[in-house]
C-alpha cells in the first residue's frame, strides 16, 4: 500500500511546489469586520485583515481588500494602522445618519479577486448581535438587526473545510503520514490519533488556557514534515524505527502542534468573545472533513492504480520523499526568516 501511495503522492508534492512559490508557504485566512452602535448613527469600526508576514514589517503583503459602506456612512475619525502578527488592524468612527446601521449596505471591494471571505458582525445599539459571511462570489450584504444572513453551522464548517484544502502543509502532513501506514488498522488509528491530538489543542486555545505564537508554530509544522521526509528516506532496514512501529504516535505528538496552527486561522483574527468557542468547535468539525477528503481521494486513486495493474518503476516511491523534504525545508526557512 505505501508503495502505491508514495508514487500518487509525488503529484500531490510537485503540486504543492508551484504552490509554495504563489501563497509563500502561508495559508490564506478570513477578515473580520465588527461594526459597532455606539449611539443614534454614531458607529465604530473594527477591521482586521490576513496578512503574508515578513522579516520587514513594511514588506509584509496586504489583501486588496477595502469595506465599503454607501454614501449614508462618512468616516470621522481614523486611529493609525496596527500590525500584530500575521493581521492587519484598522479602526475608525463613522456618522451613518439618524437610522444608524439600519439597512445600510457593507461590500468588501476586491474580495472576488481573493481566496478568502469576510466575517461580519454587528453589534446594534438596541438589538443583539448578528453576523454574516461575505465571500468572494457574494460581496455585498443589506444590514438588518432582524436576523442573521449567511452565517452559522455550515458557514463555520466550511471555513475549516476551506482551512484544510487550501493548508499546503497540513496537507503534506497528513498525506506524509499515510506514508507510513500498510494495513487499514494503521490508517484508522493514525486519523483518529491526528484529529484527537489537534481537537485537544484546539479546544485549549478556546478556553485560553495554553496560546503560542503563530509564527513559531507554523515554523514547527514545516519542520515536522521535514522530520517525516527524513524518516521515510531512511527506510524502514530491519530495525524499524518507533515510528514505523508506531505511525499513530508521532501523529498525535505532531496533531497537537497543528492544533494550534488550526486555531490560529481564526482566533488571530479575532472572533468576538461570546461565538469564539462555538466557532473554533464548528471549525474543527470542518477541518475533519477536509481531512477526510484528502484521505478519500488518495485512498480513491489507490484503488484507481490496483485495478489498472500499472506497476510503478521502483525510483517513484522515492520521488515524493525528496520533494517532501524539499517543499518543508523550504518552507521552515521562509518561515523562521519571517520570525527573525
Amino acid at each position: 500500500m505505501t508503495h502505491y501511495l508514495a508514487t500518487l503522492g509525488s503529484a500531490i508534492f510537485v503540486a504543492a511546489i508551484l504552490g509554495a512559490t504563489t501563497v509563500s508557504a502561508h495559508e490564506v485566512r478570513p477578515a473580520y469586520l465588527e461594526l459597532t452602535e455606539v449611539s443614534a448613527g454614531r458607529v465604530e469600526v473594527l477591521w482586521k485583515q490576513p496578512i503574508l508576514p515578513s522579516a520587514d514589517p513594511d514588506l509584509a503583503l496586504r489583501l486588496p481588500l477595502e469595506p465599503r459602506f454607501g454614501e449614508r456612512c462618512t468616516e470621522v475619525s481614523r486611529a493609525l494602522p496596527e500590525l500584530a502578527a500575521s493581521v492587519l488592524l484598522e479602526r475608525w468612527v463613522m456618522t451613518c445618519g439618524e437610522t444608524g446601521l439600519q439597512g445600510a449596505s457593507v461590500e468588501i471591494i476586491g474580495l472576488p479577486r481573493t481566496l478568502t471571505d469576510v466575517l461580519l458582525r454587528v453589534r446594534w445599539l438596541d438589538s443583539p448581535a448578528t453576523d454574516h459571511l461575505l465571500r468572494p462570489e457574494a460581496p455585498r450584504v443589506a444590514l438588518s438587526d432582524e436576523a442573521s444572513t449567511g452565517l452559522g453551522i455550515p458557514a463555520y464548517l466550511r471555513l475549516g473545510v476551506e482551512h484544510l484544502l487550501f493548508g499546503f502543509d497540513h496537507i503534506l502532513f497528513v498525506v506524509g503520514l499515510m506514508f507510513f501506514v500498510s494495513r487499514p488498522r494503521q490508517l484508522v488509528q493514525v486519523v483518529t490519533a491526528f484529529t484527537i491530538a489537534h481537537s485537544i489543542t484546539l479546544a485549549l486555545s478556546t478556553l485560553g488556557v495554553l496560546t503560542l505564537s503563530q509564527r513559531p508554530v507554523e515554523a514547527v509544522i514545516a519542520l515536522s514534515i521535514l522530520f517525516l521526509a527524513v524518516e521515510l528516506a531512511r527506510g524502514s532496514g530491519t530495525n524499524p524505527s518507533p515510528m514505523r512501529r508506531w505511525p499513530w504516535s508521532i501523529a498525535f505528538g505532531f496533531g497537537l502542534l497543528h492544533g494550534f496552527g488550526f486555531a490560529g486561522a481564526l482566533s488571530e483574527i479575532g472572533l468576538p468573545v461570546d461565538a469564539r468557542a462555538m466557532a473554533l468547535f464548528l471549525f474543527n468539525v470542518g477541518v475533519e472533513i477536509g481531512q477526510l477528503l484528502v484521505v478519500g481521494v488518495l485512498l480513491a486513486l489507490l484503488w484507481m492504480v490496483r485495478t489498472s495493474r500499472v506497476e510503478p518503476p521502483a525510483f517513484a516511491t522515492q520521488i515524493p520523499v525528496y520533494v517532501m523534504g524539499a517543499v518543508s525545508a523550504y518552507w521552515f526557512i521562509d518561515r523562521v526568516i519571517a520570525i527573525l
